[in-house]
């Protein structure tokens, strides 16, 4: 990992360039689920930064639900998602309920963000989605591949929009607002994982459609429509976990 510029900078903008290259490595797949990150030492030489600066890096991390830390062990990245088997985790309905709270929020972006990307979309911007949409659509990629390339798709939405503010909304949340990166999402929405991609691709295709055809009341439908679905199942699976 190459070190963030760091001359001149305040702690809070180095712990967030710091937590920025981790996290995009996490996305990128260089740190997979499982792997242990390296000690705040080696993070402290290696980064000319202090061990405040980590700690606070890490803090966001683990806020943002991408890594966990294993007291006496170390930190680690988490894993693909989170199994559902033991159903009354209080941590469980706690991440649940974290994840409704951004899926409310993401229906008041997004949406008119699909409207904007219709209008203002390049032909190289389609490109990036199809692409993306294709890499979705293949069967054997990790829970992990297939969250990062579902923020991916989103983030190129909004990026299609022209509007900075809106991008880096959603670069600053990260993969976080993407529920499957958090918690096993067929199971939770008492699916089959084949039928739960095929649901969410089919949606996924719907949006595309409507930004390809410039249709930007149709793309803002398609999103209210596939973020809307996702916060319904989760506030009854929440509902299920508390009765």
């Amino acid at each position: 990992m190459s070190a963030p510029a760091v001359g001149g900078k305040k702690r809070g903008s180095l712990s967030h360039g710091l937590e920025t290259l981790l996290s995009g490595h996490i996305l990128e797949g260089r740190l997979r689920g499982g792997d242990r990150l390296p000690t705040e030492s080696a993070l402290m030489r290696e980064h000319g930064v202090s061990r405040t600066v980590v700690r606070e890096a890490m803090s966001r991390l683990q806020a943002a639900g991408m890594v966990e830390t294993r007291h006496g062990i170390g930190t680690f990245v988490r894993g693909s998602a989170l199994s559902l088997g033991a159903f009354i985790d209080p941590a469980t309905i706690g991440i649940i309920t974290d994840s409704l709270a951004i899926m409310e929020f993401r229906i008041g972006l997004e949406v008119e963000a699909a409207g904007l990307a219709a209008q203002r979309r390049t032909l190289d911007q389609l490109g990036e989605l199809r692409a993306l949409l294709d890499q979705l659509g293949q069967p054997a990629i990790s829970v992990n591949d297939r969250a990062a390339l579902d923020f991916q798709f989103h983030l190129s939405i909004a990026q299609a929009t022209g509007n900075h503010y809106i991008a880096n909304t959603l670069l600053n949340l990260g993969v976080v607002i993407i529920p499957r990166s958090r918690l096993d999402s067929a199971q939770l929405f008492h699916a089959e994982p084949l039928h739960y991609e095929q649901r969410m691709q089919s949606e996924h295709e719907q949006i595309y459609q409507a930004i390809f055809n410039q249709d930007a009341e149709c793309a803002r439908a398609a999103m209210r429509l596939h973020l809307q679905d996702s916060r319904e199942y989760l506030h009854q699976a929440r509902q299920e976990l508390m009765t």
